[in-house]
């Protein structure tokens, strides 16, 4: 698990490009540039790795361009040890962004064999999640509730109430909304009091979907 001096220029490279496609909080930005995004992929992709593209990590499943993992970190304003639950954990490199904003991240992901790799993966890297689980996403984690932020790593149709509830007043939700065929409109929900939540959507990307019914 090699991250050379190649690496590290690249992602100086890609942080540039991230700048210029608006992100602005440098918090996200030095996460991005200390995160080896290349560990997180299968070797084959290694020379892609720092393109701003995503690609496919198993099990049916992405991992997030750099501009979109870049824009939903950014949306949740994540403070030194904001409580974070990440809805789909997938390769972990998300999980490791969060972990490098100084995020207490609680995370949980459906795909058992996803669950596995990055369960070694991540420790392997120095990255430590307060919670890795294996479960339905929609459900969330109610265990560890409130928190300060909840990240959605997948399409929904529609904003799973249990998630609303878990978050804290004046918590940021960052959830893709939208039907698996087309593209996701970017949905921004904080929360302003116990039944009160102000929306805001912010463009369109493409997820794969978040699945549902895991026992």
């Amino acid at each position: 698990m090699k991250d050379t001096a190649k690496h590290q220029g690249l992602r100086n490279q890609l942080v540039t490009l991230l700048e210029q496609k608006g992100i602005t909080d440098k918090n996200v930005l030095e996460a991005i540039r200390k995160i080896p995004r290349h560990l997180f992929l299968n070797s084959g992709f290694e020379d892609y790795a720092y393109q701003d593209k995503p690609f496919p990590i198993g099990a049916g499943q992405t991992i997030s361009q750099p501009y979109t993992v870049a824009f939903q970190s950014q949306l949740l304003e994540v403070k030194k040890e904001s409580k974070i639950l990440e809805v789909g954990t997938g390769s972990g490199y998300q999980t490791a962004v969060l972990y490098a904003m100084g995020a207490k991240v609680y995370s949980i992901e459906r795909q058992n064999e996803l669950f596995k790799s990055t369960s070694l993966l991540l420790p392997k890297l120095g990255i430590r999640p307060k919670h890795l689980s294996f479960g339905d996403g929609y459900k969330g984690l109610p265990n560890y509730a409130p928190y300060d932020g909840i990240i959605v790593t997948a399409g929904a149709p529609l904003i799973p109430k249990p998630l609303m509830a878990q978050l804290k007043i004046g918590g940021r939700l960052v959830i893709p909304v939208g039907e698996e065929s087309r593209s996701q409109i970017m949905t921004l929900l904080i929360r302003r009091d116990e039944t009160r939540f102000e929306k805001h959507e912010l463009g369109e990307f493409r997820f794969v979907p978040l699945l549902e019914n895991k026992n």
